[in-house]
């Protein structure tokens, strides 16, 4: 948490009608040297694009961004294909594939789509147990798996293949349970400001800090990855904390990664437009990493 260099990217909303756009945001994140791309998961939304195709799509076209669900709509996607995916993505891109996933949210939309209907409760139990599924299957264990849930089940799975390096799983969680699984099995999370803002995200922090305490493991494990929205003027400064010069962009971010103990930005551009991204990567990225 904070303790290595801290990373910026840029989130592309996966519009069906501005994909030509959407992959021109990816290809500038890459060239303008930006460390991640992640792409928000609504599968029964009509007007979007599906994210892994999207996301299959970006890999072959760029080369060092690495890629993300942000987050993956669990109850729409089950966890072993998921695992499959991403593994087979990360082999395909040189390894730069990251997972972020969601206990699932509009359940009007999931059942929709044939998928379940699942309580709070219900909901964390189930992503608990994709969690291991997920792992089984990234395992590279030569004989056959099992895992008895009662969500998800394997049995005599042979897993594989495995992944090009160890993926991290990156919840975006707000409440309790959700962010006591994060701290015990986690390896990341993706909170969004816009429902978790910078005032709250410590008390939510320290719940993750504390489950992950309480399993036996170091919190530093749980990388904290924040989607933010701003947008980079010229000297103009507008009501939001991110909306204004680079200076303040980088006094704004640098102030929430030592308070917050924050190890990366993803920025959802309020103005979606490569030149954005382009400042973001030139003029915002390197300042902030030296501060």
């Amino acid at each position: 948490m904070g303790g290595s260099t801290v990373e910026i990217g840029i989130s592309v909303v996966p519009e069906a009608a501005g994909a030509e756009r959407a992959i021109a945001l990816a290809l500038e994140a890459d060239r303008a040297g930006l460390d991640l791309v992640g792409i928000q998961d609504h599968p029964y939304q009509r007007r979007f694009l599906d994210t892994w195709t999207l996301l299959s799509a970006l890999a072959p076209q760029t080369r060092r961004v690495r890629l993300f669900p942000d987050v993956a709509n669990l109850p729409l996607r089950p966890p072993a294909m998921l695992a499959k995916a991403a593994a087979s993505l990360d082999l395909l891109s040189g390894g730069r594939v990251e997972l972020g996933l969601g206990a699932g949210a509009f359940w009007d939309g999931v059942a929709a789509m044939g998928g379940p209907r699942r309580s709070p409760g219900e909901a964390v139990e189930a992503l608990e147990e994709a969690i291991r599924v997920i792992r089984l299957v990234w395992s590279g264990e030569e004989g056959a798996v099992t895992f008895p849930g009662r969500h998800y089940r394997l049995e005599g799975l042979r897993p594989g293949p495995a992944p090009a390096h160890p993926i991290g799983i990156w919840l975006g969680a707000y409440r309790p349970r959700m962010l006591g699984l994060t701290g015990r099995l986690a390896d990341g999370w993706v909170p969004s400001q816009g429902y978790l803002t910078p005032e709250r995200f410590r008390a939510a922090a320290d719940l993750i800090d504390r489950a992950a305490e309480g399993a036996g493991r170091d919190p530093r494990e749980v990388r904290r990855i924040y989607n933010v929205s701003g947008r980079i003027t010229d000297g103009a400064v507008g009501e939001g904390p991110l909306d204004g010069p680079p200076g303040r962009w980088v006094e704004t971010l640098a102030g929430w990664r030592l308070d917050l103990g924050i190890d990366a930005f993803v920025v959802w551009p309020a103005e979606p437009a490569p030149e954005q991204v382009a400042r973001l990567g030139e003029e915002v990225a390197p300042a902030l990493r030296g501060a």
